[in-house]
């Protein structure tokens, strides 16, 4: 697999106060990368900073062999480098349709719109059901569910989820997860997940980072990660 997303050297932070330092990371295609730490540690950043959301103080990323450190969010959407961000952020007066048909506003994705939108309905059976429904009545998990919905109507080559599992019940936890790795087995998509929930983070990802305080400590397999002393120790209360 070749790589599709290298960060290298990464610093970011808020005006004076630095977030993170020297981060250096890599996804290869085809993968579930997670990065995981504690609430703070700078997994959200991290993906702002990816995204082009915030401006890196030093550094670089490379997406798709492509130098998108400087560029815009939109700009980087548009290559197929898109974020879920944290709670979905729907728009909750609309209809599940109308959130779903915003996922699609690059050139690319609006001419193939109706074709995507059929896919994402088949995928998301549920959605189908509530196209008409207003974003804000729905569910937890089916908000979360549309939010990855959305995203796929954007056609992204690299997915961002950014604490899916936030505020969700264990089942929908669990549905969630599932969804993206038969999104990623059945349609060729690359995740990077940032999760406090470490151990199902972990569970469904081939490899793991270990984000605390701005820096990355650990990195290796997802088995391994969960099998480390002090990730036991630290993140999981063994």
């Amino acid at each position: 697999m070749d790589t599709i997303l290298n960060v290298s050297k990464l610093c970011s932070g808020y005006g004076e106060l630095p977030v993170l330092h020297d981060i250096d990371l890599h996804v290869k295609r085809g993968e579930i990368v997670s990065v995981v730490g504690a609430n703070g540690a700078g997994k959200t950043t991290l993906l702002l900073t990816i995204t082009g959301h915030l401006r890196a103080q030093s550094g670089q990323v490379l997406f798709d062999g492509q130098d998108v450190s400087a560029e815009p969010a939109h700009a980087a959407a548009a290559r197929g480098l898109i974020m879920v961000p944290e709670g979905g952020r729907l728009f909750p007066f609309m209809t599940v349709l109308e959130n779903l048909e915003l996922g699609a506003y690059h050139q690319q994705a609006r001419a193939q719109m109706k074709h995507n939108l059929d896919e994402v309905m088949s995928f998301f059976p549920i959605l189908a059901e509530r196209r008409q429904q207003l974003a804000g009545r729905l569910s937890g998990g089916e908000r979360q569910m549309c939010a990855v919905a959305r995203a796929m109507m954007g056609m992204p080559k690299l997915m961002m989820l950014d604490e899916p599992s936030l505020g969700l019940a264990p089942i929908m936890v669990d549905r969630v997860f599932e969804l993206v790795k038969q999104l990623v087995a059945t349609k060729g998509l690359t995740v990077l997940l940032v999760e406090q929930n470490v151990r199902n983070a972990l569970q469904m990802c081939q490899r793991g980072y270990i984000l605390e305080h701005g820096q990355l400590l650990k990195t290796g397999s997802g088995e391994d990660l969960l099998r480390d002393p002090d990730v036991q120790r630290s993140y999981m209360g063994l």
